[in-house]
């Protein structure tokens, strides 16, 4: 049996990142078959026992998740073209205070805060940011199949067969892309439902079939929808809320 890198494992089965599964296993978090393992690199076999130490339990609890109305204008990465980023926008008076219970802002929560997924500088909806590794895989990881929706505003006369096309049948830089569910919202904008992410995806397959995008808004993320939540402002992922 072929041994794999503990941090691999870690990530593979959700505990957290690799990157996070590094920092415990030097800080001696991390139990494999109940023996305490402080080594970075050290691998164990596929089915090994892993189990977290307290402290990391703890140390992942205190993270914290960011549900972002993202405005046209931002980008979700940082950028080398003085682009303004998405995370720049989470700051105390930009807190939807919307909600009951509202957790009150601490600038501690930016630390580590990265976007789980992209969504480009035209469009705008729906973005997480997240410290939490777990999370990230979740919804980015390449064997993910977490839902994402859209709705897209279109110009253009769409191919005869286009409809069809959209929910399956393009590919995309070699690939064939995963079934969708595409339809007519009203008359010039569709409802898309994705189980993928790639790089400017609706667009592309929009100019496919005859369509150029001039609006997108992302309204949900598995079962986490972007609901009142204004343009520019944002909300901690709730207690109980889960994206699967």
């Amino acid at each position: 049996m072929e041994l794999v890198r503990i941090s691999k494992l870690m990530a593979q089965r959700g505990l957290c990142s690799r990157r996070e599964a590094d920092a415990y296993i030097e800080r001696g978090w991390v139990r494999v078959d109940g023996a305490v393992v402080s080594e970075l690199g050290t691998k164990a076999a596929p089915n090994a026992a892993i189990t977290l130490e307290r402290q990391a339990s703890r140390n992942q609890t205190n993270k914290v998740t960011i549900i972002l109305n993202k405005p046209v204008g931002y980008v979700s990465h940082l950028s080398d073209k003085g682009y303004k980023t998405a995370a720049s926008l989470i700051q105390s008076q930009t807190q939807y205070r919307g909600a009951r219970g509202t957790q009150p802002f601490d600038p501690r929560h930016l630390r580590g805060l990265a976007p789980a997924g992209r969504l480009d500088i035209d469009s705008q909806g729906l973005l997480v940011l997240t410290q939490d590794g777990r999370i990230a895989r979740q919804l980015i990881s390449d064997d993910s199949d977490i839902e994402k929706e859209y709705l897209v505003r279109v110009e253009g006369r769409i191919t005869s067969n286009g409809l069809s096309l959209l929910n399956h049948g393009l590919m995309l830089d070699g690939a064939q892309l995963r079934p969708a569910q595409v339809a007519w919202q009203n008359e010039d904008q569709l409802h898309f439902v994705l189980h993928e992410g790639k790089k400017r995806q609706i667009r592309r397959m929009c100019e496919q079939v005859g369509l150029r995008v001039v609006g997108l808004k992302r309204v949900r993320m598995g079962r986490v929808g972007l609901g009142d939540l204004p343009v520019g402002q944002w909300r901690y992922l709730r207690e109980g809320e889960q994206f699967i």
